[in-house]
Formats: structure tokens, sequence, C-alpha cells
């Protein structure tokens, strides 16, 4: 038994075979189709394809026009790539408080850290339970910012019905090895408005807009650059691997869903242990099961012994220097970095697995 997995289909290995006999690797084809497909059978908004999950809020941020001197909110509870991104913009993060029963942003701990400087707020999809999306965008739209959606863990989930990457100005996904659906290593932002798309696939390839520009006399392509970009594009041997590894996602994806809807089940009676909230009409696309567990090294002892993995997966970012040290008075936060913990929930778990989970969590610690 495994915390994570990395699924690869039959499928995928054959279409990265084909592009290897190919002779072309770059971005082609493949990475167009991909695109397509991830548009058609998961609803989300013009994804472009790029080659991290860093890359995409890289890029988000700078096709949302933050740049030095600007303030990006986004909560602690998230990997550092998160808060990475931001600097890398030239801006500064600013760290919300969390909701501890979801580990998502607080909304009104955002809204009390907007300043004349604040550009965007980066809320976290934390283990693929959606964010309360419309208190975001509601507020997001009251002081003229950008929604830049980190979705890292939540390819699939539904916020209220809608596809997460069909809700805000931009989205983020990740294609990295263990997540829900992996290239190997990938990412795509999804964009609302057709201009933002537009910006992103320019930005992701140095900054040449493919589509305007005029051959030389030599018939060669020529380009005249008017911003700073970026090589973010996917190839098409990425694109394969993900494109292989789509047709079973909504399949592996209801396996998740059912060994979540297991947990809740069997373990919400479980004294010193709080099970994750979620939101009417949001449907979790359940990268993790993290709950809040009270004595949490008593329990991981225990999980260990009877060789069942679990793990804190990521703790709060602001903890590390380059990030600006751990932010005072985020009670939130501080409750869920204390209690978190992850449970195995993927498609590879067995129900002889769930079993052998539940019973070790329901026995006590």
């Amino acid at each position: 038994m495994e915390l994570f997995n990395s699924h690869v289909s039959d499928e995928a290995i054959r279409l990265a075979v084909d592009v290897l006999r190919s002779g072309r690797l770059s971005e082609g084809p493949v990475a167009r189709s991909f695109e397509q497909a991830l548009e058609r059978s998961l609803g989300l908004v013009r994804p472009r394809l790029v080659n991290s999950g860093t890359s995409a809020l890289h890029l988000s941020l700078v096709a949302a026009g933050v740049g030095p001197g600007d303030e990006v909110i986004l909560p602690p509870q998230t990997f550092v790539a998160s808060g990475l991104s931001v600097l890398m913009a030239g801006a500064r993060p600013v760290f919300a408080d969390i909701d501890a029963t979801t580990g998502n942003l607080d909304v009104s701990s955002a809204a009390s850290r907007i300043t004349e400087r604040t550009k965007a707020v980066m809320p976290v999809h934390w283990a693929g339970i959606p964010c309360e999306m419309d208190e975001i965008g509601s507020l997001a739209q009251q002081h003229g910012l950008a929604v830049v959606e980190d979705a890292a863990h939540a390819l699939g989930a539904l916020y209220k019905g809608t596809p997460v990457g069909a809700i805000s100005r931009f989205t983020c996904f990740s294609f990295q090895a263990i997540k829900h659906l992996t290239t190997g290593d990938g990412g795509a932002i999804c964009s609302l408005s057709e201009q933002d798309e537009r910006t992103v696939s320019r930005l992701r390839w140095f900054g040449i807009d493919r589509a305007t520009a005029v051959p030389d006399e030599l018939g060669e392509r020529q380009y005249n650059l008017s911003d700073l970009g970026f090589k973010y594009h996917m190839n098409d041997l990425a694109a394969a691997v993900g494109m292989g590894n789509l047709a079973s996602f909504p399949e592996r994806l209801r396996r998740r869903r059912d060994i979540a809807l297991a947990y809740f089940h069997h373990l919400a009676e479980v004294p010193g242990l709080t099970l994750p909230a979620v939101h009417q009409g949001s449907s979790p696309s359940w990268w993790l099961f993290t709950v809040l567990v009270e004595q949490r090294l008593n329990l991981v002892r225990k999980l260990k012994e009877h060789g069942i993995p679990c793990s804190v997966v990521h703790r709060r970012i602001d903890r590390n220097r380059v990030l600006g040290g751990v932010t005072p008075e985020l009670p939130g936060q501080e409750r869920f970095d204390a209690q978190q913990l992850s449970l195995p929930c993927h498609e590879e778990i067995t129900e002889e697995d769930v079993h052998r989970i539940v019973e070790c969590v329901k026995s006590g610690w």
C-alpha cells in the first residue's frame, strides 16, 4: 500500500512510443489534441499546456499584470511552489488564514489582508476540496483583484456543479508524477477570456506570437518580441502520456470518491478525529484525504506499525525564510498544521486496504 500512485496506462505508453518514433518531440499536434481533449472531457475553459504547475502559476500571475511592488494574498497551507511563483513574478506573498475544517483560504481573513498594493488572490483547493469561489470572486471583483486558482489538487473537482477550471480568470493545474493525471511533469492554465488565453499562449513560448509571425524573404519565421516570455510550453512526448492517461481519468476519479465516502461513513464517530468539511454542492477530487487528529503522533505510529502509509504532505509554507517567516495570528492554520494527517485515497487502494485503514483508525490510538 502506498500513499500516492503514478498511473501510466498502456495507451499512454503506446502514444509516447508513437511520438518517439515520429521524430518530432517538440510541442506540436499531440499537445494541441490534449488541450482539446481536456476541454471536451472535463469542461475546462481554454486549457493551455505548460511544463509544470509552478510555471502555470508564475505565467498566470505575469499575464494578470502582477509585478514588483505588488502583493498576492494566498494561504500558507500549500506547496512552496505557490509562494515561490509570487516571488518569481517580483511580488510579495501575503498569507491569510485558512478554515481548519477544509484547509482552504478563509475569505474574511483574506479580506483583512487587502491593501492598496494587493493585485491578486490565489486560492488553493487543498486536497481537491473546492474553495468558496463565489465569496472569493465577489471579494476580488469588489477590490479589482485578479483570481489565480491553484488547482494542483483539484482536477475533476466541481464547485456548485461547475468544473474547477471554468470559474476564475486563471486556473492552474499540475500534471506532476503523482497527481490524478500525470504527463510525467507538466501543467495547464485555463483562462476565461480569449485575450488572456492569447497572452498565455504567447508568453509560454518566449513571447513569440506564432499566429502573427510572418516569413522573411527565405520563407522563415521572423518575430519582434514586445514582452518578456518564457520556455514554459509542453512537448508532444509529455502530452502523449497525458492523452493516454485521460481516457481512464473519470473512472479513477470515481474510485477516489468512493474511498472518501467509505471514510466518511466509517470514521464519522471516531473520538479525536475530525473529517474534512465539504460545502454543499461541491464534489472534491480527493487528491488527498486529510483529517484532523488529536495526539497525531500516536496515530501515525500505530498506522505505520500496521503498514499503512500516512503523511502531513505539506506543512505551512510561511515557515520558510524566503517567504518571510511564520505569519502570526493565523489560528486556523495553527490548528491545521498541528493536527492534519492524510490517509491513502487513490485508485490502487483496494477494498481490503480501506477495511484495514478503517479498522486501524476506529480501534483508537
